[in-house]
């Protein structure tokens, strides 16, 4: 059974928080997962998620307290200390106060100064000693840490999801191309353990991810997020309930690809890393974007909204698990669209950025880098 403690050491009431819930008997010719538990839907799956929510939350402060942040301050600490030596010996340089050991001293009354090549200052004849970092060069770094640790968990759970997602989503008799697929057989119950996981995982990660939105400082596109986040989760939740989660689930490995670049090109531009490959990286966001969000994404909204209709009757059978009525048809659609639309508005704002890359300006994400 798919569940992230032994039921056998669990108290009845803890089991929905850490088992997957509603374990059925598999079907006779399953065409997907045929060597795997099978489970219903039903309300107790809420549990898991919200224990789904509890570890993303840990995962995450975790990963970046104890890794990104560290090393960010590192990296960022050591280039400083590089840059300030660089500017200190050039400008002791060019006033001709070197010696050829690559000293430089400086005396002006009663004080005496010396940087040597380590980049150290000497006062006083106190010993060296580190010249204290600026005001505007702490808060530089500090910001540049904190927002590379955030785009630092982004990198690390889309590219495990999305791998985990395509295994998903290849071992379902369905294809990209022709989504045709999505709607035949339906209702596709009961679920495959592995299927139903994903499922559950990426809701509680929309779920996390506008938790986070609220928690952090508000960014020029917060409304645009939490908009999108929240149309994603009432689809996510609607389309498992209804039963239509073979298209829920294509959709979420469309969504998730691009994902993996743009916050791993923001991670190079706050470390101040290689401009070409931080554009190269950002380069190929944008062509996955358009790929996958312009043109496979389309592919599925035109499927939904004239396909379904021909391979799906229009009725309600709560006993059969049928959920396909006009109402719910109108709503997937309207919701998909939506999505659609917002992606378009980002897309437009992407290839501003893509326009500065070309004219050597260099990519920065105009959607949501810059606070209020």
């Amino acid at each position: 059974m798919f569940s992230l403690l032994s039921s056998d050491r669990l108290p009845s009431f803890l089991l929905p928080f850490f088992v997957l819930q509603y374990p059925t008997q598999a079907p006779e010719h399953p065409d997907s997962f045929p060597n795997s538990d099978y489970f219903n839907v039903g309300k107790l799956d809420i549990c898991f998620v919200f224990t789904l929510i509890a570890i993303m939350a840990v995962l995450r402060d975790a990963l970046r307290l104890g890794v990104l942040e560290p090393f960010a301050r590192w990296k960022l600490t050591r280039d400083l200390e590089r840059r300030r030596r660089e500017r200190g010996l050039k400008k002791l340089v060019s006033s001709g106060n070197a010696n050829e050991n690559g000293h430089v001293s400086h005396e002006s009354g009663d004080e005496k100064a010396q940087l040597n090549g380590n980049g150290h200052a000497l006062t006083n004849g106190n010993g060296y000693c580190k010249t204290p970092y600026t005001r505007k060069e702490l808060q530089q770094m500090n910001r540049s840490v904190l927002r590379f640790a955030e785009q630092g968990w982004s990198v690390v759970y889309y590219s495990l999801q999305w791998c985990y997602g395509l295994y998903v989503y290849m071992s379902l008799p369905t294809r990209v191309l022709n989504p045709v697929d999505l709607w035949l057989n339906y209702p596709h119950i009961p679920l495959a353990g592995p299927f139903k996981f994903y499922y559950l995982t990426q809701t509680a990660f929309y779920l996390h991810q506008i938790l986070i939105l609220n928690a952090e400082e508000r960014r020029k596109d917060h409304v645009q997020m939490m908009m999108h986040h929240i149309i994603t989760v009432i689809l996510m939740w609607t389309s498992y309930f209804t039963n239509f989660t073979r298209v829920g689930a294509l959709i979420m490995v469309l969504m998730d690809y691009c994902d993996i670049f743009l916050p791993l090109a923001k991670m190079l531009r706050y470390l101040k890393g290689n401009q070409l490959l931080t554009d190269a990286i950002f380069g190929w966001f944008l062509v996955s974007w358009f790929v996958t969000r312009h043109v496979l994404f389309l592919s599925v909204i035109r499927s939904t909204m004239f396909d379904a209709p021909k391979y799906i009757s229009f009725e309600m059978s709560v006993e059969e698990g049928r959920y396909f009525t006009t109402t719910a048809y109108i709503l997937f659609c309207t919701l998909l669209l939506a999505l659609e639309l917002m992606q378009c508005i980002w897309f437009w704002m992407i290839c501003r950025v893509a326009y500065r890359v070309l004219t050597g300006k260099g990519a920065a994400d105009e959607r949501s880098d810059d606070e209020e």
